[in-house]
């Protein structure tokens, strides 16, 4: 069993950790949910059917962590981590102020906003932009077709770019 777990790690972490970090945009969140994530599949991995992706089922899991942690955490994602802000450098390796608060900003609005989406809308869009999954994936995570899974989709990026054009969070 052990070795079953050591490998399903060596395969998926990665995988997992920047599905997290791209839900939470913090380093040392993304650990910790990524563990848990991990211990907590490991923990029901007798549950696993075999039915869907290895990933699929750890992304689902991963998810749930997130959420969890946003339940106990209302404030989280209200900061910005300053060990993330390499990416905002600019060519001669100086901060740009602007740029950050640019970025960190917008990032934060759409953040908000896919909480206010409906949840079979947030949770496609996570899963299919978040954690790059298929749409087949997507699907089994989901439990509807692929083809429902499109329509989610396309009907979800249409209200997320609606909500952002006609709202306030532009």
């Amino acid at each position: 069993m052990r070795d079953e777990y050591e490998m399903i790690c060596k395969k998926y972490y990665n995988r997992v950790y920047l599905f997290i970090f791209k839900l939470c945009g913090s380093k040392e969140l993304t650990e910790d949910l990524t563990q848990e994530t991990f211990y907590q599949a490991f923990k029901s991995l007798h549950r696993y059917k075999g039915s869907s992706d290895m990933f699929t089922y750890i992304a689902s899991i991963a998810k749930h962590m997130y959420f969890k942690h946003l339940k106990k955490d209302k404030h989280f994602g209200k900061s910005v981590d300053i060990l993330d802000i390499s990416d905002f450098l600019t060519d001669d390796g100086a901060l740009n102020p602007e740029y950050i608060y640019e970025q960190t900003s917008e990032q934060m609005k759409v953040r908000e906003l896919l909480d206010t989406l409906p949840d079979k809308y947030r949770d496609v869009i996570l899963y299919r932009i978040y954690a790059n999954m298929t749409f087949s994936q997507v699907a089994d995570a989901m439990n509807v077709t692929e083809n429902s899974a499109k329509v989610l989709f396309f009907r979800a990026k249409k209200k997320l770019s609606e909500e952002l054009t006609n709202g306030d969070y532009l």
